[in-house]
């Protein structure tokens, strides 16, 4: 049902994916920031996390689809953090042009925290109906 607590938690995680990145830049360099329109991998892996969240707030009668959605979405921020964890430390301090991290490289870090809640309420409802089922 999509009144469920993970509901929520997978609606945060897009809106995270989806619409915070056009809000918070990733860095700055020389004062200008740097969105993450500005390199197609980083579009496309965001653009990849909005889709399985939204996929997976979608199928809520397959417990254990959007379980694996969820997995899925998980590791696609993984390795989105772990590209924006790379660029910050080829992000060079030495050069004239002065850098800084922006918040929005923490991003996927939120996202797979909401991710995670959702799993484990998702857990709980199939733990929940396999029980009711052992009953009968």
């Amino acid at each position: 049902m999509l009144q469920r607590i993970q509901t929520i938690y997978l609606a945060v995680a897009f809106i995270i994916s989806g619409v915070l990145p056009f809000v918070f830049p990733l860095w700055q360099v020389g004062g200008k920031d740097y969105y993450f329109m500005g390199n197609i991998v980083y579009s496309s892996l965001f653009g990849l996390s909005t889709t399985l969240a939204l996929i997976s707030i979608i199928s809520f009668k397959k417990r254990q689809q959007q379980f694996v959605f969820n997995r899925l979405n998980m590791i696609l921020n993984l390795i989105l953090l772990g590209l924006f964890v790379y660029r910050s430390l080829n992000l060079s301090g030495e050069t004239p042009v002065v850098s800084e991290k922006g918040i929005g490289m923490f991003l996927p870090i939120i996202s797979i925290v909401m991710l995670v809640l959702a799993n484990k309420a998702i857990k709980k409802d199939e733990d929940l109906v396999k029980s009711v089922d052992r009953l009968r």
